[in-house]
């Protein structure tokens, strides 16, 4: 039997600590996720919908974008995908009644936990101007409201339109579409604040932000390094991928501040030996300090450009643009300099060159460690650098592989989710339904709460997702929301952003990936992209959770008739009717996606083209591979103080909150703990135990403060410190981002500690 959702916020002002674990996965993993499972979903349901998650017949995990092998386990998920499930899928409801229960204030007053255990909202829900509650509305009525709004705004500028990266490729593709016969390019994604960083450094150096390997690449590499990435926790299921490498022979660095248990030993549950003894990963751990990566990689660069034969020299000059800008750059790289911003010995750089030197074939992986710093695009440049210099690009086992974090992210800018599109694409979508898309930048996601917090923005329409728990400089962000004329929101459950609203706020309920979607035309499919551009369809399985929820597609046309009216000749009936007509339009304005339904309908799906991976041809301004020499940057932290990261617990996916444990670091029953080095933490007077308030330092002096943290002595880099978002969110300035990208830097947050 499926329980109760908990009728109170547990407290978690005294969580329990443990040594953290050296392994992952295994029986640990498999009574957690049934544990979980039974408490959502009961045992019959829970069968009926694990068995259908990733399967080619089945329903794309709402979890992370890892990728599926051509032959598929019968339990084809991790831990944290069967959690996501498991919450989607659900028995628990939030209904009207609960609405009339908790006013706002309740609600704003609850943790993101509690509110993510009550369910799945089965009804559109409307809190009015001045109103202390939601209360029910009918869909008719939802989309007037939002006519209203948007029609009666000076600009379509005023209005943003953000989007989740669960969202379907089908229904991102109508929701940009909408948004630019609307007249706005506002399109800020979740991209924004994860994956930008890799977007611009892949763009400019080899013409496209995606990554170039697939799963098969992973299983032929000589070496995989991975870099600012737990996969143990972020992307599980990439475990059984560096296991079935090491079997071939692969070698694994891991470059982290944090020892993370996954990379030291994977305990396979598919199989009784992984679950026993398991296979150990890290043939070499660089422990590197915050915001380090961009000084290794160049010495790096520097020494495999001094080591005779070293470099590809026939690739460099048939394929590459700027190798000479990059020994000039690399030329006075100084070795005490970089050990200093690394916090590495020079045994450990060696020994990484070494590898790399014995490596023909490469591949770096990285996550949310390189991608939000002040300089990372620059060192996601050092890292294509690395592999351009091997000729590791675009020959198979080797390659860039940025693994995106979101299930559609990567899918939905394909479909032109983007604030800044590329004119080809607009005019392929102008061409296909008569248009004249704006060809102005909109804002991204810093630059809306901007806009918000300056009156240039009124609206905000909220695809997925948790806009005001995601967002950095919390404060800033909250009071720019409530600056708003309207926030929408289309969720499947409840989180902040409900309890954070404009003056006048609609929640509209919509089916989850588990959901069978039929529609006028009879069931639909959905399709997404995954993070090694693998295209397939989607298709779920349960009866929906209220008859009153719509699709995410049906949604956003519905929305567009209301708005644009009959001056619209876009056919949206057509499109909610039948999913389709919407892929018969992606095939015309896409690249890659021609013949779309044909090939959607294969059980396996369809690689998108990748010109730099399939044919060393690199669309870059150059029309080749571009070695970059930037300035190498690492963050000066004063003294008395210390570098922090946000990050996840193991009971957490993004900013959902699946429980309070981190099982992994051995942190139980709470989420307010910092981890710092015992050596930082007797210089500072931190004892273990003690609690502490974090107080972030940036150049407006601004005072910005986390209050009540719980002290944890973690093996840390030196220097280095690290607590949960989005409970540290607070902490990180809202103009503190990355150069180009503009992607919050929340893993370089100087911070102080001073009494709680």
């Amino acid at each position: 039997m499926a329980t109760k959702p908990p009728a109170g916020d547990p407290v978690q002002d005294a969580p329990q600590v443990a040594p953290p674990k050296h392994a992952a996965a295994g029986l640990p993993a498999i009574g957690h996720t049934l544990r979980i499972a039974q408490q959502q979903m009961g045992l019959a349901r829970t069968a009926r919908t694990l068995l259908k998650v990733n399967q080619k017949d089945g329903f794309d995990c709402p979890g992370c974008a890892w990728p599926e092998g051509d032959k598929r386990h019968t339990a084809e998920f991790c831990e944290n995908g069967a959690k996501a499930v498991a919450e989607e899928a659900t028995l628990r409801r939030v209904t009207p009644a609960f609405f009339a229960e908790h006013p706002l204030a309740d609600l704003a007053g609850r943790s993101g936990y509690w509110l993510g255990q009550q369910g799945r909202i089965t009804e559109p829900m409307y809190l009015p101007e001045g109103a202390d509650r939601y209360e029910a509305v009918p869909w008719e009525r939802a989309f007037e409201i939002i006519a209203e709004e948007l029609t009666a705004l000076a600009s379509p500028d005023e209005a943003l339109f953000y989007t989740s990266g669960r969202t379907s490729n089908e229904a991102a593709f109508l929701f940009q579409l909408f948004a630019r016969e609307f007249g706005t390019n506002n399109l800020p994604d979740c991209s924004n604040m994860c994956h930008e960083s890799s977007g611009s450094a892949l763009n400019e150096t080899i013409g496209i932000g995606k990554g170039s390997v697939s799963l098969e690449d992973l299983h032929q590499a000589d070496l995989i390094i991975v870099a600012g990435q737990n996969p143990g926790t972020n992307h599980p299921r990439m475990l059984s991928a560096l296991e079935k490498a090491k079997a071939s022979g692969a070698k694994i660095i891991s470059v982290n501040p944090l020892p993370e248990a996954g990379m030291e030993r994977f305990k396979n549950p598919q199989t009784p030996v992984g679950m026993l003894k398991g296979t150990a990963l890290n043939d070499l751990f660089l422990q590197i300090r915050i915001g380090g990566d961009q000084a290794l990689f160049r010495l790096l660069n520097k020494l495999v450009i001094n080591t005779e034969g070293a470099t590809d020299q026939a690739f460099i000059r048939e394929h590459t643009h700027g190798y000479e800008d990059l020994v000039t750059a690399a030329k006075d790289t100084d070795w005490d300099e970089t050990l200093t911003a690394t916090g590495l010995t020079r045994p450990d750089i060696e020994r990484a060159l070494a590898m790399i030197l014995a490596s023909e074939r490469t591949i770096v992986c990285w996550a949310m460690g390189l991608t939000q710093h002040k300089h990372s695009v620059a060192t996601i440049r050092e890292v294509v650098n690395l592999l351009l210099l091997r000729g590791n690009i675009g020959r198979p086992g080797a390659g860039v592989c940025p693994v995106r974090g979101h299930s559609n992210v990567q899918g939905d800018r394909t479909m032109g989710i983007f604030e800044r599109p590329a004119p080809a694409f607009l005019d392929a979508l102008d061409e296909e339904f008569g248009i004249t898309s704006p060809r102005g930048h909109g804002y991204d996601v810093v630059r809306s709460i901007e806009a918000l917090r300056d009156g240039k923005a009124k609206v905000l329409f909220a695809m997925g997702g948790n806009f005001v728990g995601a967002t950095p400089d919390t404060t800033v962000t909250e009071a720019a929301i409530r600056r708003a004329s309207l926030t929408v929101h289309v969720s499947t459950k409840l989180n902040r952003s409900h309890a954070v609203t404009g003056r006048r706020a609609l929640i509209l309920p919509t089916l989850g990936r588990t959901d069978k979607d039929v529609q006028a035309a009879g069931k639909q499919f959905v399709t997404v992209e995954d993070s090694m551009g693998m295209v397939h369809a989607s298709r779920g399985n349960l009866t929906p959770a209220s008859p009153h929820l719509l699709s995410e597609p049906a949604i956003v046309a519905r929305m567009a008739r209301a708005v644009l009216g009959a001056g619209s000749a876009t056919p949206w009936e057509e499109f909610e009717r039948d999913y389709a007509t919407i892929r018969d339009r992606i095939s015309r304005v896409v690249p890659g996606f021609e013949d779309f339904n044909a090939r959607a309908a294969r059980p396996e799906g369809f690689r998108l083209p990748h010109a730099p991976r399939d044919e060393r041809r690199f669309p870059t301004k150059t029309g080749k591979a571009n070695f970059t020499g930037a300035p190498v940057e690492y963050p000066r932290v004063p003294e008395g103080r210390l570098l922090l990261q946000t990050l996840r617990s193991h009971d957490q996916y993004n900013t959902t909150i699946y429980g309070l444990d981190d099982r992994y670091r051995g942190i139980t029953g709470g989420r307010r703990v910092v981890m710092v080095n015992p050596e930082d933490a007797a210089e500072l007077g931190l004892a273990d135990g003690s609690y502490t308030d974090l107080v972030s330092e940036w150049r407006d002096g601004v005072e910005r403060r986390a209050p009540g943290f719980r002290v944890v002595h973690y093996p840390t880099a030196r220097g280095c410190a690290a607590a949960y978002y989005p409970e540290t969110n607070v902490l990180v300035p809202l103009d503190s981002t990355a150069d180009t990208s503009n992607t919050p830097a929340s893993k370089s947050v100087v911070v102080r500690f001073e009494p709680a």
